[in-house]
C-alpha cells in the first residue's frame, strides 16, 4: 500500500476512492469465472482492507456483486449472472444509492491514529461481517471468531471489547444484545436502523 496519500484531520485517507473504482477490478479481470477476494481489491486499488471491504459491502448492498465466507475467516466477491428479470436500471448507477455501511463507518470513533486506528477499524468491519454472516451472536463468539484475526493492537479481548461493542451497535442493522439473552443480531441490509445522528 502506498504510505504516501495524504489523510485529513481525523487520519482518514483525504482521496476517496468511489465504489464505481471496485466494480472496475471486476470488469477489468481476465478470469471473468473467478471470485476475487478483498486482497485482490486492495492490489488493484492500492487502498486499506478497510476501505476494500466498505467498497464490496457497498457493492454488495446495492445488488451490483454477492459474497460468500468460505473457510474460517475468508470471502469472495462475484458479479452474478443476470438472469433477465430485473431491470437494468437498478443496478447501473454506483453513486446514486447511498452508503449506509460506509457512512456509519466514517462517524465511528475508535481510539488511536494511522495504522493502529486503520487495524481498529479493519476489526470493528471484521465484527460486522461475522455478525452479517452469523446474525445471532454472544460476545463469546466474538471474541473467538474475530478477535484473534483482527486483535487491533489490543493487549487484552476484554480491552478489543470495550472498544469494538459500542461502535458495533451503531452499524446498519445490527439490533445491540438485550440484557436477558446476551444475543446480538443483524436485521438484514432490508431493515437498517438510523442509529447515527
Amino acid at each position: 500500500m502506498g504510505n504516501d496519500r495524504e489523510r485529513n484531520s481525523h487520519g482518514q485517507y483525504a482521496d476517496r476512492i468511489p465504489a464505481k473504482a471496485a466494480r472496475e477490478v471486476f470488469e477489468e479481470r481476465d478470469d471473468f469465472g473467478r471470485p476475487l477476494t478483498a486482497d485482490d481489491i486492495i492490489e488493484s486499488l492500492d487502498c486499506s482492507r478497510r476501505t476494500a471491504h466498505n467498497k464490496l459491502n457497498t457493492l454488495v448492498d446495492e445488488g451490483i456483486l454477492e459474497t460468500r465466507k468460505i473457510g474460517a475467516s475468508g470471502r469472495v466477491w462475484w458479479v452474478p449472472i443476470e438472469t433477465g428479470t430485473e431491470p437494468a436500471s437498478s443496478r447501473s448507477d454506483l453513486e446514486a444509492s447511498p452508503h449506509p455501511i460506509q457512512d456509519a463507518m466514517d462517524e465511528i470513533d475508535l481510539p488511536g491514529s494511522g495504522s493502529t486506528l486503520e487495524a481498529r477499524r479493519d476489526a470493528l468491519l471484521a465484527a460486522y461481517d461475522y455478525l452479517i454472516t452469523n446474525p445471532s451472536a454472544r460476545k463469546s463468539d466474538f471474541l473467538e471468531n474475530v478477535y484473534p484475526d483482527y486483535p487491533a493492537e489490543f493487549e487484552t479481548e476484554e480491552g478489543w471489547w470495550n472498544a469494538i461493542q459500542p461502535a458495533l451497535k451503531d452499524l446498519p442493522g445490527v439490533d445491540p444484545l438485550e440484557e436477558r439473552g446476551n444475543i446480538w443480531t443483524f436485521l438484514g441490509s432490508d431493515r437498517f436502523k438510523p442509529t447515527l445522528g
